[in-house]
């Protein structure tokens, strides 16, 4: 029997993912530009290694229902440890890439000793919609509100030593207690995005749409709103179009994502062309 795109989204576990892609998209939006502004890309990827590393152990030790809380731990902790060394560029580096390629060999052996579905260890990776169930809509909306909540209490210090940490601490704010708690937010984010996209392309979401947003526009403030609706764009988007094709959401969402960051880049150098051309004589 052959379901149209409709009978599709009718589905109970299709709305289910729908909404958990939205709460996803949305604490990406809002962390993604304070991860591109602190320069902590690569720390999005080592987390997001973590947290395949606890799910993965989880799945191996108490099964699929663990698997959200065995990736919240990992992402957590790792998250801790990254947000306690600060913004010290070099030493966090090393750190991150030491413990990405532990958590990474942790992930497959723990994979290579479960011996349930295959598809449980294949959706760690890179997601699968069908594993998203109501109890798991409740998780992350439950979740995504305690992130939001505490987000928009510590914002505005957070965005100033993001934007200038040395002029920040000189003014009693406290950057390193920022810095961890910025830390568990996203660690907390990256292990709901590992559900919902997988490891492997969660950096997708909580970089690219920051970034897209980044080349068209300098305000923090529209820079957070644009990256949500791009970040809603491409999660959307790519839930619709992995189930027309059948395929794992993942490269879709990243495909979405990249078109709309080539296409911002594209304005922002035409803007810039322009206003070089207005500023010359």
């Amino acid at each position: 029997m052959t379901y149209s795109l409709l009978d599709l989204l009718a589905l109970d576990f299709v709305r289910n993912a729908l909404v958990a892609g939205v709460v996803l998209a949305v604490l990406a939006g809002l962390l993604g530009p304070l991860v591109v502004g602190r320069g902590m890309a690569f720390s999005v990827h080592g987390t997001a290694e973590l947290a395949f590393a606890g799910g993965a152990g989880a799945l191996l030790v108490f099964g699929t229902e663990a698997i959200g809380w065995g990736a919240l731990i990992g992402a957590v902790l790792v998250a801790l440890l990254f947000g306690a060394l600060g913004r010290a560029q070099r030493e966090r580096d090393s750190v991150i890439g030491v413990l990405l390629s532990f958590g990474l060999g942790l992930g497959v052996l723990f994979q290579a000793l479960y011996t349930g579905r295959s598809a449980n260890k294949f959706g760690l990776l890179v997601g699968q919609i069908v594993g998203v169930d109501v109890g798991d809509v409740l998780t992350l909306t439950v979740v995504g509100v305690v992130v939001l909540v505490v987000l928009a209490v510590v914002r505005r210090p957070l965005l100033f030593a993001s934007l200038d940490p040395d002029m920040a601490a000189a003014r009693g704010v406290p950057v390193r207690a920022l810095s961890i708690v910025f830390a568990v937010l996203l660690g907390v984010t990256v292990a709901l995005g590992v559900q919902i996209v997988g490891a492997l392309l969660v950096l997708c979401l909580l970089i690219t749409p920051a970034a897209a947003a980044a080349q068209v526009t300098a305000s923090p403030t529209l820079a957070s709103v644009l990256a949500v609706v791009f970040a809603e764009i491409a999660v959307v988007g790519g839930i619709v179009a992995s189930l027309d094709a059948g395929l794992p959401i993942s490269p879709f969402v990243a495909s979405i994502a990249f078109v709309i960051y080539l296409v911002c880049r594209a304005l922002g150098a035409l803007r810039t062309r322009r206003r070089v051309a207005v500023a010359t004589p």
